[in-house]
């Protein structure tokens, strides 16, 4: 096969497609709108599935790579009521399948593992239109265009490429975090230290959660969750930092010390990550030459599957691909029977995972969850 293969999106899902195309001899020209790897933070911690991400690693033959990340202790997992009282606390005895490694060191070893040449950096889309003659064209924020016969869109939840497939647009499901550091967290906030663990913290109450995670070198990550209308968010100036920390910790007034200075003591200004989805069953008509991946053909609540299930999607494309070189429509076709199903599984599991968190059983929901996945065995 001669015919390149043009990715809109430099993301882990873009990239694990071009690694595997790369390892068959498939030519890859990828469009990402960043001015460079290094143009924003890529770090938080991600949890890599046994069964989804890990598998996309070692079809693009970098699992070995992937080990030597493994962020040793990252699996251990708690559950706190608003007072602090812990009501689970598994530690990582390092038997899980889903072992924690830093999103841009990830990101790193994808990006070493392909031509330098790969990429065009500074390229935003900002249309993708269809030809008669069966091609797409790209046109860029700069100018600048590209005309391709086979397209993949990679290029998140507010895809340029997914209208040329779907009608569908994101909508907002009624919850948002406020992204949050506390950095130097064991020498400065011991107490919260110690709350939060070794892994990742649930601290849980109907409507409102604050999700914590630690990450190398003593920083606490949390995520301040609040199940609130836009309108209300909308009302809050997040461009003034200590009124939108007073207006969020508010929400929280009762809730234990140690667990609201994740709000009130971050070293950061707080960030509003509102949470879109796509409809669980996104699905389109098969269209010649263009198909998506990851959060631009399945965008669902964060549970744990987002960046695994874009490295998979990535994987098996690439794979599909490579074993029908000389039919690419057979290709993609075989890619989304086997996606549409699966990413439907995941989004369906997603949306029940945030109610086990934000519920009017939480934290209780949450706790039981966690006991049913280690089994009776385990007591």
């Amino acid at each position: 096969m001669t015919t390149p293969v043009t990715i809109v999106g430099a993301g882990l899902g873009g990239l694990t497609l071009a690694r595997v195309l790369h390892l068959h001899g498939i030519p890859v020209h990828i469009y990402e709108a960043e001015a460079s790897a290094m143009e924003r933070t890529q770090g938080r911690m991600l949890d890599i599935h046994d069964d989804s991400g890990q598998l996309a690693l070692k079809d693009a033959g970098l699992y070995e790579a992937f080990c030597k990340l493994i962020h040793t202790g990252g699996q251990a997992s708690r559950v706190l009521d608003r007072n602090g009282k812990v009501l689970l606390d598994e530690p990582d005895d390092g038997t899980g399948g889903r072992p924690e490694v830093n999103r841009g060191d990830l990101r790193g070893i994808l990006l070493d593992s392909l031509p330098p040449a790969t990429i065009q950096w500074g390229k935003k889309l900002a249309s993708a239109d269809a030809h008669s003659d069966g091609r797409h064209q790209l046109t860029f924020a700069d100018g600048s265009s590209v005309r391709t016969k086979l397209l993949v869109g990679a290029d998140g939840a507010w895809s340029k490429v997914r209208p040329l497939l779907s009608d569908a647009v994101p909508r907002y499901v009624g919850t948002s975090f406020i992204e949050a550091h506390l950095r130097d967290a064991d020498a400065r906030h011991p107490a919260t230290a110690e709350a939060v663990g070794g892994g990742t913290l649930f601290a849980l109450a109907p409507g409102k959660g604050i999700f914590a995670h630690r990450e190398p070198e003593s920083v606490l990550h949390a995520y301040i969750a609040l199940n609130r209308s836009a309108e209300w968010f909308a009302a809050i100036d997040f461009s003034d930092a200590p009124a939108a920390v007073a207006r969020i910790a508010a929400e929280f007034s009762g809730w234990a010390p140690d667990l609201t200075a994740l709000i009130t003591d971050a070293d950061t200004p707080p960030v509003l990550r509102m949470l879109h989805t796509l409809p669980n069953d996104h699905r389109w008509e098969r269209l010649p030459g263009v198909t998506l991946v990851g959060d631009a053909a399945h965008l669902m609540p964060p549970a744990g599957d987002g960046a695994n299930l874009a490295m998979l999607d990535g994987a098996e494309l690439g794979k599909a691909i490579a074993a029908r070189p000389d039919d690419v429509e057979a290709a993609l076709a075989a890619y989304e029977a086997a996606l549409f199903p699966r990413s439907q599984s995941a989004a369906i599991g997603a949306h029940q995972i945030l109610e086990l968190c934000l519920g009017e059983r939480a934290p209780i929901s949450l706790v039981e969850f966690f006991n049913g996945m280690r089994g009776p065995e385990r007591g």
